[in-house]
């Protein structure tokens, strides 16, 4: 078993083995050293994850994911006499539990590596747990926090400098931060996401280790997370479809589509409520909105119309993103000429009267959806979704591990496989016991 780094570890994080075992042999033919039998793997299909993983790459390291808590000595024991040659326990878990689990390791020829992941004290911790005899401690970024736009890399270094035993760091890496996890001090890094999503996981095992070898980051469109700063940049790459899976299917606005075919609006929103066919606040709310914005605009899905040409050359001229109008608009032809985003749930030739009852920057309700100032609103030709100001980053994130996982199961059905094949959908349709009378 290789321990000397760098060492490339790919975390087969699948529900299905099937895909898992797709995914480590082009892995494994891309030159990984170490497979993992990511935890959703193993919570899924038992240790019989690992004991395929032996069956299948019996030269290459196996390591059980298992993130033990208690009993250690009897889950290590399990994992090791199913082929494992690397159990993980969870760094928040009792000394007593790390020393067992240490113990039975021995036993069975098993590394126990200790997940920091989330512990109070991941300096003290390490050395504590350097101390009881782990083999390699684990600098983690869970995939929850990563999607908050943390990353590991700052920890890693801290901990180098505190342990003398080798370090394994996971958290989101790919071809570009994987070169400077080494640098920071990893022995071992753990790639998921950059591999096991990749249409090709081959090239993509074989541009990663070709980075943590050289040491040169090897730029990369997908397997990253962002900050506030890239929202519209993170949300830009996603449809409509990909943020609603993100928010488990949720920020839908009802009825209302672009006016033709291609016009995508992604920004924040600046609000207005008015009256149907009152069309002074809408119009009064673009010299009030910031560049980039999305006015949204509540008519309670009613004509006339509140919107036309001028408006949508005023806003073109103020550099606004689009308006989304639960309610009518007119000028359709000569607003697509112009190219501006513009959403509707009608087109309707009468226009109102400019009364000025309404109200601008409002908490509005469409549908089931509230929409608030400053909430980001991004459509395209499904229809529009609204994004929670205060959960911007997370569901940008998530929207892109969407996209990712949807650009791996595209390429295994482009291979001749049918979706229900890829994601063996009778094996998950949800099972309900008999309820009594």
């Amino acid at each position: 078993m290789q321990t000397e780094g760098p060492i490339l570890q790919v975390a087969l994080d699948f529900a299905n083995l099937s895909q898992a075992l797709r995914a480590a042999s082009e892995a494994v033919a891309g030159g990984a050293q170490w497979l993992e039998a990511g935890t959703p793997l193993i919570k899924s299909e038992g240790l019989e994850a690992v004991r395929a993983l032996r069956r299948e790459f019996p030269d290459h390291t196996v390591i059980a994911d298992m993130k033990t808590m208690d009993v250690g000595r009897v889950e290590v024991e399990m994992a090791a006499q199913a082929g494992a040659n690397v159990v993980t326990v969870l760094g928040a878990a009792s000394d007593s539990t790390i020393a067992e689990c240490v113990e039975a390791g021995e036993r069975y020829d098993a590394q126990i590596m200790v997940d920091l992941a989330e512990v109070s004290d991941p300096v003290g911790r390490a050395q504590r747990i350097q101390e009881l005899g782990a083999a390699i401690v684990g600098v983690h970024c869970p995939v929850d926090v990563q999607m908050r736009g943390e990353d590991p890399l700052v920890l890693l270094q801290m901990i180098a400098e505190a342990v003398d035993i080798p370090i394994a760091v996971a958290g989101g890496l790919n071809s570009e931060t994987a070169p400077q996890a080494v640098a920071a001090g990893a022995n071992i890094v753990i790639v998921g996401g950059a591999i096991i999503k990749a249409p090709d996981a081959e090239a993509a095992t074989h541009t990663i280790l070709e980075a943590i070898r050289t040491g040169v980051s090897i730029e990369t469109e997908l397997y990253k997370r962002g900050g506030e700063e890239q929202l519209r940049e993170i949300f830009s790459k996603c449809s409509a479809a990909n943020i609603s899976d993100a928010m488990h299917r949720r920020g839908w606005l009802p009825g209302i589509r672009n006016i033709q075919r291609g016009m995508k609006l992604c920004g924040p929103a600046l609000t207005v409520w008015t009256y149907p066919g009152d069309w002074a606040k809408p119009v009064e709310a673009i010299d009030e909105a910031d560049e980039g914005s999305v006015l949204v605009v509540d008519v309670r899905g009613e004509g006339p119309a509140v919107w036309g040409e001028e408006a949508s050359k005023s806003c073109l001229s103020r550099k606004l993103a689009g308006i989304v109008i639960n309610g009518a608009l007119r000028d359709s032809a000569e607003i697509r000429e112009l190219g501006f985003p513009a959403f509707s749930k009608l087109i309707a030739p009468a226009a109102g009267d400019p009364k000025g009852m309404g109200m601008i920057g409002v908490p509005l309700k469409i549908g089931e959806t509230a929409v608030r100032p400053g909430d980001w609103v991004i459509g395209d030709d499904d229809g529009v979704v609204v994004v929670p100001k205060e959960r911007a980053v997370e569901i940008a994130n998530r929207a892109v591990a969407v996209v990712e996982r949807e650009s791996r199961e595209k390429a295994e059905i482009e291979q001749g496989r049918t979706l229900g094949e890829v994601s063996e959908l009778k094996r998950w349709e949800q099972q309900r016991g008999r309820q009594e009378d």
